[in-house]
């Protein structure tokens, strides 16, 4: 059951039903902060008792200015993506200013630039370049390749191919962004930084594979593509132009070392190491479950 009536202040959270946004208001409902948690996928239910949720879009600003109304910081999650997703952020930072809010802080993406490999990144740096623009304070906390999203890159036939090269990610543990996220919202003058958010090593595909290869007794192996090769498999999949790129230039964006960015962020905000992603796949065997053949 989603509440409209708006009674808590001061934080605000977006997309509490999404991995980042639910494992950040869980923490504060833990720790009795008091939070506005902000729902943006109205199908689905957000298990926050102790919150008061409302419904918003970000392609609604009167939604949002109605969701941040008394609000001084405003934790913003990225929306999935979407050809109007840049449009969408936009719509969101300044239904943020119009509500009164006064910091924003942004998960972000490493190597966010407007002339990244990677074309989702670049949606980002737009959206970082709005905020400083806004007038408002702010942090951005520039997060690595989510461990839990790898996995994923395993095909059928125990292949993990992509144009990534020999090239390296710092991949990180969500729940350790959403430690450092805790950290930047709750302790401490954050205002005008941006942190990249990596997890404690390089890793390489090959390497990823064999991790992977470990954890599941599958032998997992990393193939390079071309460029070429990777957009003619992708294009059978039959999605748009815009995802399929996106796809693609994830990968070419890990060859071209956009990724390969470590950091002591995690230890320095939260005062515990960074989980690697041996440690990840031990502790969250659901999270390779789809690989294991029975």
């Amino acid at each position: 059951m989603v509440d409209g009536s708006l009674d808590a202040g001061g934080l605000a959270i977006s997309d509490v039903t999404g991995a980042l946004g639910g494992r950040v208001a869980r923490r504060l409902a833990n720790a009795e902060r008091s939070a506005r948690a902000i729902v943006l996928d109205a199908g689905r239910d957000a298990d926050l008792p102790e919150m008061e949720l409302v419904e918003a879009s970000y392609r609604d600003p009167a939604s949002m200015r109605r969701a941040l109304a008394r609000v001084h910081t405003f934790f913003m999650i990225p929306v999935h993506e979407a050809p109007d997703r840049v449009r969408q952020h936009v719509t969101a930072v300044d239904a943020a200013i119009a509500a009164g809010v006064k910091r924003i802080v942004y998960s972000s993406f490493v190597g966010a630039a407007p002339d990244a490999t990677f074309t989702f990144a670049r949606d980002h740096w737009h959206a970082e370049e709005h905020i400083r623009d806004s007038g408002l304070e702010f942090t951005f906390l520039r997060g690595n390749v989510f461990m839990d999203v790898l996995p994923w890159i395993v095909g059928s036939d125990d292949f993990i191919r992509g144009p990534a090269g020999d090239g390296h990610v710092a991949a990180v543990a969500r729940d350790d962004v959403a430690d450092v996220a805790i950290s930047v919202l709750l302790r401490g003058d954050h205002g005008g930084v941006t942190y990249d958010v990596s997890g404690p090593e390089r890793l390489t595909l090959h390497r990823v594979a064999q991790l992977f290869s470990r954890a599941t007794g599958r032998e997992i192996t990393y193939h390079a593509e071309t460029i070429e090769e990777a957009y003619e498999a992708r294009a059978r999949y039959g999605a748009p132009d815009w995802e399929v790129e996106g796809w693609v230039t994830s990968l070419a964006g890990v060859a071209a070392g956009e990724m390969d960015v470590l950091s002591g962020t995690v230890a320095e905000l939260t005062g515990h190491p960074p989980m690697g992603l041996a440690e990840f796949l031990r502790g969250t065997p659901e999270s390779y479950r789809h690989l294991v053949r029975t």
